[in-house]
């Protein structure tokens, strides 16, 4: 039989051989015009100095909580955290890296094909997903080997989870501020095209894609992946009376055959003579979702000899492409669902928002009902072993490489059409460019569907491990207090979703008054005689998602370890049962709506009704503004606020035991 520890340690380096000939082939790519990249030099510019930045905020809690990890809980788990976070960091940067080189030369590349460009982009978006899944598998094997210490690899999943917070908010603050800020003065306002140079905040909009949909997304994956990995070695540890050693070690092995799989998928994602581009992508995903299921059988088979844990990986698989194709169907361009938007957009920007209100809250119903099926249907087939509970969970995590590279596609497109129109590319190019943009819109949608697909089934595992370590049988709901908590639990993420989209809110604020400001007081610029000051802007969006991500961040690990060691562990159980439920329906409901009403704005875009029905195309911008915050700030926080609580609550739990 293949040796466990030898089967991840390859796979892991060749994951990362591989983001380096994904590299090497997208540097060889020609970068364009000395405009396209002098254009891509100010985006580059504009990302690494808010990176450096936000590390530079990072590194005033880690250094904090790390010297309080090593006093509570002894050095191994202090330095899991101090490796977690690192990591976490590291993946977004990398990838960031990648893809603002990928942008430049995706622009350029769709002055020669639409299929040239679509492929680089997906290749940059590749070496992203692949960097990502690499760095988490390799890191949490070495934390293994050398810390001997299930346990303490509760602390990188802590830190993974922190930093992605941070690099969530923090991104997603800056991009939506800048975003918002430049379609409410542009477009609406001033009736200006998508990335018009004249526009003080474009620059500041396409390095939020990068910071937000990149780094942040990246961190954010980061953190799913290993905590699911996590929580699946120390759950498994309590069957090996079952499975053997092998217990531990599966939720590795399953992960490495995921990338695998994920491997071939990328491979097949490139355009097909008779496929549109968004099939094509479809085909890379059915293709790494058929072979991840098929190498779960052989392993499960091979390492644990039991079907039913491929039956219920097989069930996490299932209910993740449902997710995605609820959301491919509520957010696709063309869609039913986007096209009575754009029709009820005819009535103005109210009838815009009600209607999208409207399918967003119909939208989180499908996901949420196939999640559970997976769990009680893992459950039920096993025995009731929670043990499938893990399998099913990592089965949603199977096709994370090739849904981060769809992901990422999505703003290195966006990237190269903003590039491609503030440096005066031809339009054939720049409408090449606008039609992978609204399949990058639907894939970025899609995977954050699969993202709190995936979220929502590691709640269920978090909450086993959590009972198991703490020995808790039952909840007492008739408890008044433990009820209040729970009630208290479910407020938890409405607070810090109008935190972080309050925020944006704050950002686009002062982006909107800077690009008026720069209209009124610079001569020339309205004519484009003269050049905005586009470092203005970029600095406003970098001061304000710097200062404004710290308070979300703060609740979600201050709530935990406040109730915890006020209450006890079955109180803070059922705190964080409570701000899983509710941040589960809202994630599905923001993402959705969100990316409904961005391509409805689209949609409107691709006809002639931008300027001969000018109102409904006033509306749908209005209804993308509305949206933005949802689908690209509070949503994806969500997610790692689901997974923070959970592993800020098991971290804390040997305290509150004690306490």
């Amino acid at each position: 039989m293949l040796d466990p520890a030898f089967f991840t340690l390859g796979v892991g380096a060749l994951a990362l051989a591989v983001v380096a000939l994904l590299v090497r082939s997208i540097l060889r790519q020609d970068t364009g015009t000395e405009r396209m990249r002098e254009v891509a030099g100010y985006i580059s510019v504009g990302t690494s100095a808010y990176l450096k930045r936000q590390v530079r905020t990072i590194g005033l809690i880690v250094p904090w909580l790390a010297i309080a990890l090593f006093f509570a809980f002894g050095w191994k788990t202090s330095v899991a955290f101090l490796c977690g976070v690192s990591l976490s960091l590291v993946a977004g940067y990398i990838g960031m890296s990648i893809t603002t080189r990928a942008n430049v030369r995706t622009a350029s590349a769709s002055m020669e094909s639409t299929g040239k460009a679509m492929r680089i982009a997906f290749l940059g978006g590749a070496a992203m997903g692949l960097t990502v899944t690499a760095l988490s598998l390799l890191g949490i094997f070495a934390l293994k080997v050398t810390l001997d210490d299930l346990q303490a690899l509760v602390g990188f999943g802590f830190g993974g989870s922190l930093a992605a917070m941070f690099a969530q908010i923090g991104g997603g603050i800056y991009t939506k501020s800048a975003d918002v800020g430049a379609d409410l003065v542009g477009k609406v306002e001033r009736h200006m095209p998508e990335d018009d140079p004249r526009n003080a905040a474009v620059i500041a909009d396409l390095v939020g894609d990068n910071v937000g949909d990149c780094a942040g997304r990246g961190s954010d994956l980061f953190q799913s992946f290993s905590d699911d990995m996590v929580t699946g070695m120390i759950l498994g540890s309590a069957f090996t009376w079952k499975y053997g050693p092998n217990a531990i070690m599966f939720p590795l092995v399953m992960q490495a055959t995921g990338i695998l799989a994920s491997i071939t998928g990328i491979a097949l994602a490139r355009e097909w003579k008779g496929l549109s581009h968004s099939k094509s992508l479809l085909l890379g995903l059915l293709t790494t979702a058929f072979l991840s299921a098929v190498g779960l059988y052989f392993i499960s088979m091979s390492f644990l000899n039991d079907v039913a844990m491929f039956l219920a990986g097989a069930s996490g698989i299932a209910a993740t492409l449902v997710a995605i194709f609820v959301a491919m169907y509520y957010t696709g361009p063309g869609s039913r669902p986007v096209r009575e938007i754009v029709k009820m957009s005819k009535g103005g920007a109210a009838m815009n928002i009600i209607s999208g209100f409207s399918y967003g809250l119909q939208g989180s119903i499908l996901p949420v009902l196939a999640l559970m099926a997976a769990v009680v249907l893992s459950y039920i087939v096993s025995g009731y072993s929670l043990y499938a509970i893990v399998m099913a969970n990592i089965g949603t995590d199977l096709m994370i490489g090739f849904i981060m590279s769809a992901d990422t596609f999505g703003p290195i497109v966006d990237n190269a059409e903003g590039i491609a129109r503030v440096s005066g590319v031809e339009r054939d190019a720049r409408k090449a460019l606008e039609s992978l943009d609204a399949v990058g819109n639907t894939m970025k949608a899609s995977t954050k569907a699969y993202a709190m697909a995936s979220g929502t089934i590691t709640a269920f595992v978090i909450f086993a491990t959590y009972f198991q370590a703490a020995r808790i049988e039952s909840f007492p709901l008739t408890d008044p207090l433990a009820l209040a908590l729970l009630f208290v639990g479910a407020a938890l993420p409405f607070l810090f979703s109008s935190l972080t989209i309050g925020a944006t809110a704050t950002g686009a604020f002062k982006m909107v008054r800077e690009v008026r400001r720069q209209f009124r007081e610079t001569p020339g610029l309205k004519e484009g005689k003269a050049t905005p000051d586009y470092a203005r802007c970029v600095d406003i969006a970098t001061r304000v998602a710097l200062r404004e991500m710290i308070l979300p961040g703060l609740l979600a690990f201050g709530a935990p370890v406040v109730v915890g060691l006020a209450f006890g562990p079955e109180e803070l159980g059922t705190l964080v049962i409570g701000a899983v439920s509710s941040a589960a329906l809202l994630g599905f409901f923001f993402n959705n709506v969100g990316a409904a009403f961005d391509n409805a704005k689209k949609f409107v875009e691709a006809t002639a009704w931008v300027e001969e029905d000018k109102a409904r195309y006033r509306a749908t911008v209005v209804g993308d503004t509305v949206g933005d915050p949802l689908k690209d700030v509070a949503g994806p926080s969500l997610l790692i606020l689901m997974k923070l609580l959970g592993m800020t609550a098991l971290l804390v739990l040997p305290l509150v035991m004690r306490a």
